[in-house]
């Protein structure tokens, strides 16, 4: 069966990925092919596209890390999913395709509530949230959570999981339409990024003290003034830095008594695997029962892939930005 897949020979801007005919073939031992129906375009997608990630793909890459989409075929040794199952795709690459290969072993189905292009977008988003907030933050219900980034794919995941785990969410956006989808998401009060009188506004949002939490995959100049906002025992989780990496100095979590701390989800399921399968496990059960729902904010055919791909890394849209699969 013949398929489609956007294609890079070489490390470049996403006009240099075109749309190729592509045929990842019949599933091998433990493996299953996929139709995939929507994938999610996010940041680092681009970003390892452009050769610019820690991670360097060899070539020619497919983009992409996320997807969702339809078991066509199993491979020998596969006996809990069959051709029909609605599944979640992963990977470091292979996703921006209509269809692919993939181990089977660490594959969900995808709940019955979800549709193809919410579950494309959910997994690393909420896991990574749920990861950082209930294990790395040590997070107790009735703490402050700040979300910096709090309209993009993760800061969305991380109001909703702190929600869930009984925080008061206070979320730091941009513009009046990521403030509303923050709002829309669960989030308590929000702050506006980059206003001068942030850390103002950030204490009023918190009755006058200062937060427990602050969740920060943008990095550049907002870590600084956040981690200022943390009190005693504050916990700073270090999700990315789609801003540029911040330098912090280090007098700071001294005079606080407080933790700067790194939050990388893909050394947690190498180092401790059982713990990592048992919090995918936890999040999958949530995404079941309806507790999160990601945002969408703007949807591609794969034909517009580029455009897709530019739009995920201007960072502007108010949720995720997912191709769609004809």
């Amino acid at each position: 069966m013949s398929a489609r897949a956007v294609i890079g020979r070489a490390f470049g801007p996403p006009e240099s990925y075109a749309l190729e005919a592509f045929d990842p073939g019949a599933p091998g031992e433990g493996q299953v092919r996929v139709g995939i129906k929507a994938a999610g375009v996010s940041y680092v997608d681009v970003l390892t596209a452009m050769g610019h990630y820690q991670f360097k793909p060899p070539m020619p890459f497919i983009p992409g890390s996320e997807a969702a989409g339809v078991v066509e075929a199993v491979g020998p040794g596969v006996t809990h999913l069959a051709p029909g199952d609605r599944v979640f795709c992963g990977g470091l690459g292979g996703l921006f395709a209509e269809a692919n290969l993939f181990k089977a072993a660490n594959m969900a189905k995808v709940p019955e509530a979800m549709s193809f292009e919410q579950a494309a977008v959910f997994a690393v988003n909420y896991q990574t949230a749920y990861y950082a907030l209930a294990d790395r933050g040590r997070s107790q219900a009735g703490e402050t959570l700040l979300v910096l980034g709090a309209a993009g794919g993760t800061g969305y995941a991380a109001i909703q999981v702190g929600r869930h785990l009984g925080l008061h969410v206070i979320a730091s956006a941009s513009s009046p339409e990521k403030q509303a989808a923050a709002l829309a998401g669960g989030a308590h009060a929000v702050v506006t990024t980059g206003a001068q009188d942030w850390r103002d506004q950030v204490m009023a949002a918190n009755d006058g003290k200062p937060v427990d939490i602050v969740f920060d995959p943008v990095g550049g100049e907002a870590s600084e003034p956040a981690f200022r906002n943390l009190g005693y025992d504050g916990r700073h989780l270090v999700i990315g830095f789609t801003a540029g990496i911040a330098a912090l100095r280090t007098n700071l979590p001294l005079l606080k008594s407080a933790s700067l701390v790194g939050v990388q989800m893909r050394d947690h399921a190498l180092r401790r695997p059982t713990e990592a399968a048992a919090l995918r496990r936890k999040v999958m059960e949530l995404a079941g029962e309806g507790v999160f729902s990601p945002a969408i904010a703007e949807r591609y055919p794969l034909e517009h892939h580029a455009e897709a791909m530019n739009a995920a890394f201007s960072g502007k849209a108010a949720g995720r930005v997912v191709l769609v699969m004809e």
